[in-house]
C-alpha cells in the first residue's frame, strides 16, 4: 500500500476533519455541531501580539461555538489603526473593567505585547477565567510558575498560544515517538526563522533572549512534549549587528536528554528561513522530518521495520492542510470549557517548557 492510501484509512491515523491525530488525546481539529450547547462567551484582552489578529479571527469564525463579547485596547492610536480591518469591523471595544465584569463570562484570549502577558493573566485569573495566553510567558520563570500556580488553585485551564500543537504533522510525530515506532529518541533537530526588517529587530530587541524566546519556543514547546524536561541546557548566542541594536538574531540551543541530544537554531537575517522551517526526530528505529512546517505541513518517515500500514524504508507522509492556523486549538479549548476533556498540555508542562525557553535563549 502506498503512502496516500495509507493515509487515506482514517480510522488507522486517526483522522478528524481532515487532519492526521496523534491518537493520544481526543483533541478537536474540525467545528462540531453544537446547537445544543450555549455558546461560550469569550473577549480578547491585546492587540499587539504579533498572532492577535489571527486569534481573534479564528473566534469569529465559530459564532455557534463563541459568542465574542469584546476586545480591549487601551491604546487609542492602535484603536484607531485596527478600526477598518475586517476582523475589528464589527467588534465592541471595551476597557479592561467591563470585559471582566460582562455576566457570563467565561474566557479571555490575551494577546498583550509579550511584557504584559503574564500580569494581564494573571488579573483575568482572578476573575476566575479560563484563558488563551499567547506566547512566550513572559521573561519571568517565576512569575509563569505564580500565574500556574493561581489556574490551579482557581481550577482554571490556560491554553498556552504554541501554534504547534495542533498542527497535523506534530500531532502524528507525539503519536509515532510515544507508541514506539521511532524507537528510543536520540536526536532532535529543529530550525525556525525568517528575516526580519529594522523595525521589527527593534522591537525584539528589547527582549534578552531574542529570537529563540520569541520563535523557537514553537519548537522548544514540542521537544518537551516528547521528551520531557531536559537535564541540561546550553544557549549559544550571536548579534549580528551590534552597530545598529542588540537583538540576538542567530541562535543556537542544545538541550541535554539521558538519551538524547537536541538542537534548535533560531536565525532572523535569513533570507530563506520561512520556507525552510523543519523540525526532524530520530530513533533507534526510525526517523521522522517535517518540512515545511507550515501553511501545509509534509514529512517523510523513514522505519528501520514495517508499522501498520507504513513500509520498511523512507516514504513520504501527506496531511490535509488545517483549515486554519488557529482553528484547532480554540475548538480544543471551548471543550475543556464545557468539561468535555483536559487539556492535554498541563501547568507542569508549561512551566517546564517556560523554563526550557528562558535557557535556551540565554535569559537564566
Amino acid at each position: 500500500m502506498n503512502h496516500e492510501s495509507a493515509l487515506n484509512r482514517r480510522q488507522t491515523l486517526g483522522i478528524v476533519g481532515g487532519a492526521a491525530v496523534s491518537g493520544l488525546h481526543s483533541t478537536v481539529f474540525a467545528n462540531e455541531t453544537s446547537a445544543a450547547k450555549p455558546r461560550i462567551k469569550i473577549g480578547q484582552i491585546g492587540t499587539s501580539h504579533a498572532h492577535a489578529i489571527g486569534k481573534l479571527q479564528a473566534i469569529e469564525k465559530f459564532p455557534e461555538t463563541f459568542e465574542l463579547v469584546g476586545v480591549v485596547e487601551p491604546n487609542r492610536d492602535r484603536r484607531e489603526q485596527l478600526k477598518n480591518h475586517e476582523a475589528f469591523k464589527n467588534v465592541r471595544w471595551m476597557s479592561e473593567k467591563e470585559l471582566l465584569a460582562t455576566d457570563g463570562l467565561q474566557a479571555v484570549a490575551v494577546e498583550t505585547e509579550v511584557a504584559q502577558l503574564v500580569p494581564t493573566a494573571m488579573r483575568c485569573l482572578q476573575a476566575g477565567m479560563h484563558l488563551h495566553l499567547d506566547k512566550p510567558a513572559g521573561e519571568s520563570l517565576s512569575a509563569c510558575q505564580e500565574m500556574h500556580r493561581l489556574a490551579e488553585k482557581q481550577s482554571r485551564t490556560i491554553q498556552m498560544g504554541y501554534m504547534l500543537r495542533y498542527n497535523p504533522a506534530f500531532q502524528f510525530a507525539k503519536r509515532v515517538a510515544s507508541e514506539g515506532w521511532l524507537g528510543k529518541i536520540t536526536e532532535i533537530n529543529g530550525m525556525m526563522g525568517k528575516l526580519i526588517n529594522d523595525a521589527g529587530r527593534k522591537d525584539l530587541a528589547r527582549y534578552e533572549g531574542g529570537g529563540m524566546f520569541e520563535l523557537a519556543c514553537h519548537l522548544i514547546d514540542q521537544v518537551v512534549w516528547l521528551l520531557g524536561k531536559p537535564t541540561h541546557v546550553e544557549s549559544f548566542v550571536r548579534r549580528t549587528y551590534p552597530e545598529k541594536d542588540s537583538f540576538a538574531d542567530n541562535q543556537l540551543a542544545v538541550l541535554e536528554y539521558d538519551d538524547a541530544l537536541v538542537t534548535i537554531r533560531c536565525n532572523h537575517i535569513d533570507p530563506m528561513g520561512g520556507p525552510r522551517r523543519s523540525f526532524s526526530i530520530t530513533g533507534t528505529e526510525g526517523t521522522f522530518a517535517i518540512e515545511p512546517l507550515e501553511p501545509h505541513p509534509k514529512a517523510q518517515l523513514g522505519l528501520a521495520r514495517p508499522r501498520e500500514n507504513f513500509r520498511k524504508g523512507f516514504q513520504e507522509v501527506s496531511f490535509d492542510r488545517p483549515s486554519g492556523r488557529y482553528d484547532a486549538e480554540f475548538l480544543d479549548l471551548a471543550k475543556v470549557i464545557r468539561g468535555e476533556k483536559k487539556l492535554a498540555w498541563d501547568g507542569d508542562h508549561d512551566v517546564a517548557t517556560h523554563e526550557a525557553v528562558l535557557r535556551a535563549s540565554g535569559v537564566l
